[in-house]
């Protein structure tokens, strides 16, 4: 029942509680639960700051802070999240906790953060600096829609490349978001924000850019992406800006066997491209460094890759490991490891 999951997460708030999750999964009262199907717990998910609780939520109120920190050490201690929030940078706050940052509608709309690709829970994107201001991005997470990309097995269950590289893709989206760029999704997904569940469900429903259906041809669907980047890079060209970037997400697939690090191509006439190439490549050896995650082999190579060929934005092509093998399943696996990847991303781009 509904107040059975309500009283698991300890957020049963007499009739409030099951009518915001009624209203938050859009069912009506008369639906049953479906088992196995995922609904949405009506908790905020809200950016740890590294500061405190009542800097990262907008919370005035020391005990209001005091009772939202022992919320997450419950739902820690009760197993329903993996990781500490000091260590995932992610605070769960109760629907019917009331604070600056979530509650406040006029605040939302006067600042026009409310970004729903990011899912219910993430939608609000607070504005953490603005020193990406004024440039560009073009996030591409690779297949999508009828192409699931490289596929795989975990534990007897299906590994999709789409779903994980757009699980990472959104997480770097909304990193660029916060710093005051402006990030566009060119493959996007109408229900699938970002999620911290270890296996992410297969499914064909991603577009693109504008809601248009992706194409079975893989030609057409290549042309697609950069047709809709190109038509928006004239765009803001015409209206000065200079600094356009391109980042294509994709997991490549080997042999069970074979181990790899991430690694990046660069169209081979791209000098800007093969640079932010390398200064991607020299974070991610500097992180596994400093995060004892031992020998770092990423490569960066020159390829005629088509959406580094036919795309107008200088750009980079990410590949975050091998989906065949065990090890580097881990690296996306983990909702916490996807996070350090966007995070490693965007200090290599801003460098």
């Amino acid at each position: 029942t509904v107040q059975s999951i309500l009283k698991k997460f300890d957020i049963l708030d007499a009739n409030s509680g099951e009518r915001y999750f009624l209203k938050l999964n859009k069912i009506p009262k008369s639906t049953k639960i479906v088992p196995q199907k995922k609904y949405q717990i009506p908790l905020f998910q809200v950016p740890w700051d590294g500061k405190s609780i009542r800097t990262s939520t907008g919370i005035s109120d020391w005990k209001t802070a005091l009772r939202v920190e022992k919320y997450n050490h419950f739902l820690l201690q009760k197993g329903l999240i993996a990781t500490d929030f000091k260590k995932n940078k992610i605070l769960y706050v109760p629907y019917f906790v009331k604070f600056n940052v979530n509650s406040d509608e006029k605040i939302k709309n006067k600042e026009n953060r409310i970004f729903p690709i990011f899912g219910s829970q993430l939608e609000y994107v607070p504005l953490k600096n603005n020193s990406l201001k004024g440039k560009v991005f073009y996030i591409d997470a690779g297949h999508g829609g009828p192409d699931p990309g490289a596929m795989a097995r975990f534990n007897g269950r299906l590994l999709c490349e789409d779903e994980y590289a757009y699980d990472v893709s959104l997480r770097l989206l909304r990193l660029l978001v916060e710093r005051g760029a402006i990030a566009h999704m060119i493959t996007r997904d109408p229900n699938d924000g970002i999620r911290n569940d270890k296996i992410l469900i297969c499914d064909r429903d991603e577009l693109c850019w504008e809601e248009e259906s992706i194409s079975a041809e893989q030609k057409k669907r290549l042309f697609q992406r950069t047709d809709a980047i190109n038509v928006l890079y004239e765009k803001y060209k015409k209206k000065g800006v200079k600094d356009q970037k391109l980042v294509v997400i994709h997991i490549d697939s080997r042999n069970v066997k074979k181990q790899t690090d991430v690694f990046f191509y660069h169209e081979p006439d791209d000098k800007v491209g093969s640079r932010i190439a390398q200064k991607l490549q020299s974070t991610f050896e500097k992180n596994y460094k400093r995060n004892r995650r031992g020998w770092y082999k990423g490569s960066v190579t020159a390829r005629n890759l088509h959406l580094l060929r036919e795309s107008k934005p200088t750009s980079v092509y990410v590949e975050i490991g091998n989906i065949q093998n065990a090890f580097d399943q881990k690296r996306i696996l983990e909702s916490t490891n996807r996070q350090a990847l966007a995070d490693w991303l965007l200090e290599g781009l801003t460098k």
